[in-house]
């Protein structure tokens, strides 16, 4: 099994690099930290990594045609980079937070899978896995580029599985609640039904060895993202208009 993945260093992205590696699979690990690619690279002898940043287009290009090159067309492709931040509009500080956010969350995700589709096609068969949120359902206040960001690649992901579905590649899905991470460990408010990354990569490989197009994780998440998507418009801005903010951080 080849699997290559995004946001490798940390977090969601590392916790599925240690998934797949102890199924032995060959590993193409992608993060902007260097030293934490090399910390994992030493650990996976099966691994190769390629630090650069999912929304440098021409770096990913290179990166794709490199693994390729060594080990074959991927069987599965994760875009797990992510940016998770707080933004107020009012603040013109936030407006390049806003850019980086969008950029990495949606066309990082995009730049990540275009250089993979036609090889895939080729042969017939692949997946491709976007991690998105069940921040993507509303728009939480405090964190609207995030929501927005995630919100915009639930729909994304949505037409690319419609496009590629004569293709015999798969597109999934996966919007998950809060997971231990160091994106979660800054946000000043409960989180519940909080998950550990392992727990967290492991329900998303056994989503992805499903084939299934869509999951909220876990299970009692997707119950209060369906309540989420029903209700009433008055009714969530009163209950969410006094919601804890994320906090702001700048710069990126």
């Amino acid at each position: 099994m080849r699997v290559f993945i995004t946001g490798a260093s940390s977090g969601l992205g590392a916790a599925l690099a240690h998934h797949y590696a102890a199924l032995g699979a060959t590993l193409g690990l992608v993060a902007r930290r260097a030293d934490a690619l090399l910390t994992l690279s030493n650990q996976f002898p099966s691994a190769i990594t390629y630090p650069l940043d999912v929304c440098d287009r021409a770096a990913m290009q290179a990166a794709a045609d490199d693994f390729i090159s060594r080990f074959g067309v991927p069987d599965i492709v994760i875009a797990a980079a992510g940016i998770s931040v707080g933004t107020l509009t009012e603040h013109s500080d936030d407006l390049a937070v806003f850019q980086a956010v969008m950029n990495t969350n949606v066309l990082g995700t995009v730049t990540t899978f275009q250089p993979f589709i036609t090889a895939m096609r080729n042969q017939g068969h692949g997946s491709l896995v976007g991690i998105a949120s069940v921040a993507g359902i509303r728009g939480l206040p405090g964190g609207s580029a995030y929501s927005a960001s995630k919100s915009a690649l639930i729909t994304y992901l949505e037409s690319l599985r419609v496009e590629l579905q004569a293709s015999g590649i798969s597109v999934t899905t996966i919007s998950p609640g809060y997971i231990v991470t160091p994106m979660t460990a800054v946000n000043p408010y409960a989180m519940p039904f909080i998950m550990t990354a392992d727990v967290a990569a492991a329900k998303i490989a056994r989503v992805i060895r499903q084939r299934r197009a869509y999951a909220t994780l876990p299970w009692q998440m997707a119950i209060v993202a369906k309540v989420l998507h029903v209700l009433p418009r008055p009714l969530y801005d009163r209950l969410f208009k006094h919601a804890p903010h994320k906090p702001r951080q700048l710069p990126l």
